[in-house]
């Protein structure tokens, strides 16, 4: 058995936060030895979090207290321009797993005109891998500084980039619809945005404006090499606190056939243990995939023979976020990846 890892959680109080202590405190080969939060240091997590009884954890401190040489890895929960000014203090000290958006984009003036912040080590963004395990498991293996994909890209990439590696749908005119549950805001969420007194509300927000737009179509465009993919993303926030489900639609490849997809995701599915592919009755919604790391993903017919409906399904708090870092700390240590996550 291999020697426990000494693994720090920064922004351990958040959603995300939340989660990530959940899987690790679990996580046969984790010792976690701080745990950093900006609003409940000097409390522990169990006056916080009543959903689970933890135990061995150290109290909560300010994230500035902690100090890399402590430890082997280093979880970053934060917001974006706040985990890169972290990083400057931390690269090259640990292991870095950063759930932000700080280095998920490969160009700086993408980040800049979708963030809006100064980037304190814009100089680093090409030394991250970016953590979609199911496609770069290969770069994960022995990375120490690895960006966790978006929730959104995560549930849209992972059944799109197969497709269009393999040259099954056509790339000029995808549609993406996707819907998440509030907890992808984060805390400072306002409720009664869907909650009235009466009734609960539901609506789109940023079509084709959304920050992540940049994010899928530079993974999206790494594995297209004839031309750039071409696409409209249409976000919504539900009432539900968690969950997400994207619906894709393609047009397929001059001969390919819908039976072509379904061989394609079964394939995938003896290779990934986290992608599920659905070709029976089971209904993708949001309980389907609560609480789990999975992906699950299902093949709809259109009217029209020529295209298919694609629906993707994860839990944005889990396969969106803390199960997938978890997941590539996994394969980074060269650990059975699906170890803590199922």
């Amino acid at each position: 058995m291999k020697n426990k890892i000494r693994v720090a959680v920064l922004g351990s109080t958040g959603y995300v936060g939340m989660e990530l202590v959940k899987i690790l405190s679990n996580h046969s080969y984790v010792d976690i030895n701080f745990l950093g939060s900006e609003t409940e240091h000097g409390s522990f997590l169990n006056n916080i979090d009543n959903t689970n009884k933890y135990t061995n954890l150290p109290i909560l401190s300010p994230n500035k207290n902690f100090r890399p040489e402590d430890s082997d890895y280093v979880f970053l929960a934060l917001p974006h321009a706040v985990s890169n000014k972290y990083v400057k203090k931390f690269y090259n000290k640990i292991n870095i797993i950063d759930l932000s958006a700080d280095f998920r984009l490969d160009n700086f003036e993408v980040y800049k005109k979708n963030y809006g912040n100064k980037h304190e080590c814009e100089e680093l963004l090409n030394n991250f891998i970016y953590g979609l395990a199911e496609i770069n498991r290969d770069k994960i293996l022995n990375s120490k500084n690895i960006a966790v994909p978006g929730c959104y890209p995560t549930s849209i990439l992972l059944p799109l980039i197969p497709l269009i590696k393999n040259r099954l749908i056509d790339t000029k005119n995808i549609i993406i619809d996707s819907k998440s549950g509030y907890s992808g805001a984060g805390k400072k969420f306002d409720f009664n945005k869907i909650k009235s007194k009466n009734d609960y509300n539901f609506y789109n927000y940023n079509t084709n404006n959304h920050r992540h737009i940049a994010e899928i179509k530079q993974e999206l465009n790494k594995h297209n090499s004839e031309n750039e993919v071409r696409f409209s993303f249409n976000p919504h926030i539900l009432p539900n606190f968690r969950g997400m489900i994207s619906t894709i639609y393609c047009d397929l490849n001059i001969g390919i056939k819908k039976t072509d997809i379904i061989n394609l995701f079964h394939e995938l599915q003896k290779l990934n243990p986290f992608i599920k592919y659905i070709d029976n009755d089971e209904t993708l919604d949001f309980f389907s995939v609560q609480n789990s790391n999975y992906c699950k993903i299902k093949i709809f017919n259109h009217h029209s023979e020529d295209k298919i409906i694609i629906v993707s399904a994860i839990d944005n708090l889990i396969k969106g976020a803390a199960g997938q870092a978890v997941q590539c700390f996994n394969i980074s240590e060269n650990i059975e990846e699906t170890v803590s996550l199922v």
